[in-house]
């Protein structure tokens, strides 16, 4: 297995999915934390600006977790994506991610992670090939540690087993979820495919047909394309600009200044709850979680720790708006060495980038 390569020569599109992953497993231990209180009580080391920020481990009880009113039956063996995990579901406290470790991602950018090793090696996006590994990856034991299992995969194996072919098995989800490929997508194909919009779109719609989460992910492939595309220099700005031109639908300038107005008066630990919690939901739903992850990306723009830190910090669906925070940060600015070191996906995704 190769070395993974130092952040400022990977190439730009490689760097903003590895960013990704960097938000989902630094916000892993506190995914789906609403109460604030709580998220700064149980994890004070990310609370604490004075600490360098870094992974951490998920602990039980989870105040917040819904696991013990959430419930799937498999309808036969074609849907039994829970396995051992099935044990948990229905308790109260268990944490979404209690088996993973720190440097861990969860399961949608596991997912993301075979997808851009799968673009690599047949350099062409085929959906049904994708949708073969899919369905083997999800029903092969061993193959995550994964306790939470999002909704969209649940609807699309409940569909599978009711004899749908797997390109006629997803549903209209609304939830920022939807979006963690995107980068893998960029990453895999490079930023420079001819039909890259449209492949983008093909493959989020084979589990999220809604309008609007297609409409999310083709502005963030947008901006990760003219980001990871430029060479001109002032990364950080040309971000913001990239940002509010190609997610005009979604934030505007002015929203951005009356948001940064606001956080620069927001509570500590972190400020940018004032936005995303005071002003957003900071919930998964994209009409709210896709302006939210923008603005942070926005507003913290040069700087991929404080910024993947504050999505953190702002509890909620953070695991999933790192695809958007992560990305756009990392594909303008370099990602500190340290969690590069301690992202357990690194030496996977830096092997399947060497030519």
């Amino acid at each position: 297995m190769t070395a993974p390569p130092d952040a400022a020569t990977a190439a730009p599109a490689v760097a903003a999915f590895l960013g990704s992953l960097v938000g989902d497993a630094l916000a892993m231990p506190v995914h789906w934390y609403y109460d604030q209180r709580a998220l700064d009580r149980d994890y004070p080391d990310l609370a604490d600006p004075a600490r360098p920020a870094g992974y951490l481990a998920p602990r039980s009880p989870h105040p917040d977790s819904i696991l013990w009113r959430s419930h799937y039956e498999p309808a036969g063996p074609k849907a039994d994506i829970l396995r051992e995990q099935a044990a948990y579901w229905g308790r109260r406290g268990v944490h979404y991610h209690q088996f993973l470790v720190p440097g861990d991602n969860t399961l949608n950018f596991t997912l993301a992670v075979e997808l851009y090793r799968m673009l690599r090696r047949t350099r062409h996006h085929d959906a049904e090939k994708w949708l073969d590994h899919y369905v083997d990856f999800m029903l092969t034991p061993g193959r995550h540690r994964d306790t939470y299992v999002e909704e969209y995969h649940r609807h699309f194996f409940t569909n599978l087993a009711a004899g749908r072919k797997p390109i006629n098995c997803g549903v209209r989800d609304v939830h920022i979820g939807g979006l963690v490929p995107v980068p893998a997508l960029v990453a895999g194909l490079g930023p420079r495919h001819p039909d890259l919009r449209d492949v983008v779109r093909r493959h989020v719609a084979l589990t999220h047909k809604d309008d609007g989460v297609l409409a999310a992910a083709d502005a963030l492939a947008r901006i990760l394309v003219r980001v990871t595309r430029d060479d001109r220099g002032s990364a950080d700005r040309d971000l913001r600009t990239a940002i509010l031109e190609e997610a005009a639908d979604w934030i505007s300038a002015a929203k951005c200044r009356d948001w940064e107005a606001r956080a620069a008066g927001g509570p500590p630990p972190c400020p940018d709850r004032a936005v995303v919690g005071g002003v957003l939901s900071p919930a998964c739903y994209i009409d709210d979680a896709f302006p939210a992850a923008l603005f942070l990306a926005w507003r913290h723009a040069g700087d991929v720790a404080a910024g993947l830190r504050a999505n953190a910090l702002c509890g909620g669906d953070n695991c999933h708006r790192a695809a958007v925070v992560g990305s756009l940060l990392a594909a303008a600015s370099p990602i500190p060495h340290p969690l590069l070191a301690g992202l357990r996906a690194h030496a996977t995704i830096a092997e399947a980038a060497t030519p």
